[in-house]
């Protein structure tokens, strides 16, 4: 109920009428039946911009620090991460991707709309990079269709430490669904999970225009930090 009242009534107004989305092929989103939005990641407020334009509720996943915090800041916290659809994922007591996998699974087997991004981590540059398997693993396990969902330029609303947006015309292109049906049966084959997560990633650098790193940014941000 909170979800819904903030997209429609409280917030979601608001950020319509300062941004101004600008969307492109929104009808490839199914209106029933589970779906997988894979979208490049280049701004903190790709998860606010993404799910205001989809009139279904999209379910992230988040880890549960968030959720928990104490004070103004981690009630805002909190806040945030329900109203953009999140859910905890508990990252202590064994393998995080594994747990959020299986959240995303069960929101996909109750017929809602799963959001990920396959990079896993926020564009360190503006580029598109190589995206991790788990994706492909979600489609595989629930045999959902996966629309690619190009942010175009939330980094230039909302660059990497800046808190304070930029106020101009957000930009979203949703690609057609993606079927992976041929491949029936064969979750965790890492060759075929590989070749499925390559092509997703391949459809969004068509769609972003932007240009694609055969590399981790994780990697390429842990190689960056300081000593």
């Amino acid at each position: 109920m909170f979800y819904w009242l903030l997209k429609y009534i409280v917030l979601g107004p608001i950020l319509r009428l300062i941004f101004r989305p600008q969307v492109d092929g929104l009808k490839n989103v199914p209106a029933s039946g589970p779906a997988i939005l894979a979208g490049n990641h280049l701004s903190f407020s790709d998860s606010i911009f993404m799910p205001l334009v989809v009139k279904r509720r999209v379910t992230f996943v988040a880890k549960a620090e968030y959720f928990t915090g104490t004070g103004l800041k981690g009630w805002l916290t909190k806040m945030f991460f329900t109203a953009t659809g999140c859910i905890p994922v508990d990252r202590t007591g064994g393998d995080a991707a594994r747990a959020a996998l299986d959240t995303q699974l069960r929101v996909l087997r109750s017929g809602e709309i799963a959001g990920i991004y396959p990079e896993g981590t926020r564009s360190p540059d503006g580029r598109l990079y190589r995206g991790k398997t788990g994706v492909a693993r979600l489609a595989l396990e629930s045999g959902a269709p996966v629309i690619p969902v190009a942010m175009l330029n939330t980094d230039v609303i909302q660059p990497t430490g800046k808190l304070v947006p930029k106020l101009m015309r957000v930009k979203i292109r949703f690609g057609a669904p993606m079927q992976f049906s041929r491949y029936a049966g064969k979750a965790g084959d890492r060759m075929v999970e590989r070749a499925i997560t390559d092509e997703i990633m391949y459809e969004l650098m068509e769609l972003s225009g932007r240009e694609y790193v055969d590399v981790y940014a994780q990697k390429l941000k842990l190689a960056a930090a300081p000593a």
